[in-house]
């Protein structure tokens, strides 16, 4: 199996390991998957590892913190 690390990835790789895992966030419900995108950007840029970014973002939706709710296919404030 790949490595996933940052360490062990170029930017364009995890570019791909993103789009690949979030599949055509484009073209289905009128782009609101884009927000996953952007969710995982710090990964893209090196920052943050995939395993940071999922962890926070379940520790917010465990806690109960004010997030962003879905209304039907898009997200809302």
């Amino acid at each position: 199996m790949a490595s996933y690390l940052i360490k062990d990835t170029t930017r364009e790789e995890r570019e791909r390991i993103v789009e690949e895992s979030l599949g055509n966030i484009n073209g289905s419900c009128d782009g609101c998957a884009a927000g996953l995108a952007d969710m995982y950007q710090d990964y893209i840029d090196g920052k943050r590892e995939l395993k940071e970014i999922n962890m926070a973002f379940r520790a917010r939706y465990v806690s109960g913190e004010d997030m962003p709710e879905k209304g039907s296919c898009s997200y809302v404030r």
